[in-house]
């Protein structure tokens, strides 16, 4: 008899999977259901042309709340479209390259947005737009995020390579998820990480 491999353990115990769960449903219950409008709409834009550009990406600094009055907005004006289109191109690619894991395509979007003034460093306004380009794929890097995984026991340095990590536990969620009878996307991750991670969020012990 052909000896079944064993499923992989999930990444996190039930208590904490509780948490992670109850989150999310705080977060759906809480938001507005037209608040991802913006994120709809440049998401269909961008895979209509297969690039992001300088309205794409003032449109998501609206939606991630972002400061438009600093120096790298203006820089950013500066650069011909084309020439952010040609850039933002091979984000997208990798995003949606299949050939690829999750975490790699994520790496490679990232490095290929971080030629771009304000995307250099810091990974979560560039997550943006990488959700933007593969919303079915991606997900959200941010401070929030960052308190949410230290919450479930999960550890995620500021190393080179964050993106990449992030995504490797997010994708590691969806799997405890799945074992948990729920069907997530990267999505469903981040808005439970960022509730977490949020004030005012009350975190039961977890054993």
């Amino acid at each position: 008899m052909t000896q079944q491999p064993m499923a992989p353990k999930p990444l996190i115990n039930p208590q904490r999977w509780k948490i992670l769960h109850g989150a999310h449903a705080a977060f759906i219950a809480e938001s507005s259901p037209v608040y991802d409008e913006v994120l709809v709409e440049v998401a269909g834009r961008i895979e209509k042309s297969g690039s992001v550009g300088k309205a794409d990406i003032g449109a998501m600094v609206l939606w991630k709340r972002v400061r438009a009055d600093t120096r790298w907005v203006g820089e950013l004006m500066a650069i011909p479209e084309m020439n952010v289109r040609a850039v933002t191109e091979k984000a997208v690619a990798a995003v949606n390259s299949e050939a690829v894991t999750t975490p790699q395509a994520a790496s490679d979007g990232r490095r290929a947005l971080a030629t771009l003034p304000g995307l250099k460093t810091g990974d979560a306004f560039a997550s943006a737009l990488l959700l933007a380009s593969a919303p079915h794929r991606m997900a959200v890097y941010d401070r929030r995020a960052q308190t949410g995984l230290k919450e479930l026991g999960l550890t995620l340095s500021s190393k080179p390579g964050r993106y990449r990590r992030y995504m490797a536990l997010v994708e590691e969620l969806c799997l405890t998820a799945k074992h948990h009878g729920h069907t997530w996307i990267a999505r469903d991750v981040d808005v439970a990480l960022y509730k977490l991670g949020g004030p005012g969020t009350t975190v039961p012990t977890a054993s």
